[in-house]
């Protein structure tokens, strides 16, 4: 019930999106990707992709080599825990699990676990600013989070055309914009992070059709940057692809 009344919101409030889902794109380039791979969190940094995992049990956080998809090393979450988002901080990865309201801080060269923090709620994804950690937790509100210590310092409420948009999903900061998917659907919201307004959609229904095979679990969500290269790429949970895109504009 839960799971329904939260993708009536979400219909009620998107409302008529996919007419209005405007921005164009082009695939540059396609990637290997570990089709296991639940895929719940994704950056770039130093010409190195980070990966993290989701399912209890199965729950990891990678680094993974982009021109053939090779894991170069993992580290596993204890079983208990549902391996959600993951954002870099100076030397430090930062990881959430979904229900437990615990994250994790890692050296980000060995991944090895140097601390933990709390939080209330879930944990769905984080992205950063340079100034400020900014993290979803499925509700329509960005929490903006303190780095040194995770302690939340605002929040932003993100709306289309006045209406909340709720399942804010994984998130990436780019070129002065928040970009998130929206769980459940085709769609990446683009976000002024001044105002919380969504300025406009990106449709990446192609892509989930070719890599969804049928499984309704293996929707669109990762979004990384490159910010040396201007390179964005995308992929989703148990995609055997992961696209480098580019926006037309």
């Amino acid at each position: 019930m839960k799971i329904l009344r939260l993708l009536l919101a979400l219909l009620l409030s998107l409302g008529a999106v996919s007419a209005h889902a405007e921005t164009p794109w082009q695939v540059v380039k396609t990637y290997r990707h570990d089709r296991t791979a639940f895929t719940e969190g994704l950056f770039f940094l130093d010409g190195i992709l980070y990966e993290s995992t989701g399912q209890p049990g199965a729950s990891d956080i990678r680094k993974v080599r982009l021109k053939d998809g090779k894991v170069m090393a993992k580290v596993k979450l204890p079983p208990q825990y549902f391996g959600e988002g993951i954002v870099n901080w100076g030397d430090e990865l930062l990881s959430l699990t979904w229900q437990h309201h615990i994250g994790f801080r890692w050296a980000r060269g060995t991944l090895r676990q140097t601390a933990s923090f709390t939080y209330d709620g879930e944990g769905w994804a984080l992205t950063q600013d340079g100034k400020r950690i900014i993290m979803s937790d499925g509700t329509p509100v960005l929490r903006l989070l303190d780095p040194a210590t995770m302690a939340q310092i605002g929040s932003l409420p993100v709306t289309w055309r006045g209406k909340p948009v709720p399942m804010l999903n994984e998130l990436e900061y780019v070129n002065g914009e928040i970009l998130a998917n929206i769980w459940m659907t085709n769609l990446i919201a683009r976000i002024d992070p001044a105002t919380g307004n969504v300025t406009d959609w990106i449709d990446l229904t192609p892509l989930a059709k070719k890599n969804m095979g049928g499984d309704p679990n293996a929707v669109l969500n990762g979004i990384a940057y490159d910010a040396r290269n201007d390179r964005l790429f995308v992929t989703g949970k148990y995609w055997p692809s992961l696209y480098e895109i580019r926006l037309k504009r």
